[in-house]
């Protein structure tokens, strides 16, 4: 795959202030996923062209996006759609969770994380 897709330069400002403003349920998901507390390197606030995804592993390539209220609205909902195809056709996989999992239901998240590692 080719790597120039990946943190371009010329986003770099835009993940900078991305990781400065993270939501509670990022918050909570990064303690429980970065040092390879998964058994695999995540990365968060990554670049992938034109997009920023909250979280990645690049031996899985594997996205974790973590939903707010604001991506259950029809704009939102088919901009997703477009950002995902776009990943597919990369041959990446976008796993989503909720807000609202993430903080009710951080040891489901974290099994259901687990096994999507072990399938991918």
């Amino acid at each position: 795959m080719n790597n120039e897709i990946f943190n371009q330069k010329s986003r770099k400002e835009s993940r900078k202030q991305l990781r400065g403003r993270v939501t509670k349920a990022e918050t909570i998901f990064w303690l429980k996923i970065k040092n390879k507390q998964m058994g695999y390197k995540f990365r968060r606030q990554h670049g992938i062209g034109k997009y920023i995804v909250d979280f990645y592993c690049p031996e899985k390539k594997l996205i974790v996006e973590i939903d707010g209220d604001v991506h259950f609205y029809d704009s939102h909902i088919e901009a997703d759609r477009i950002r995902e195809n776009y990943f597919k056709k990369l041959g990446l996989t976008v796993k989503r969770y909720t807000n609202l999992d993430v903080i009710k239901n951080l040891n489901n998240v974290l099994e259901d994380l687990r096994q999507v590692l072990i399938e991918l």
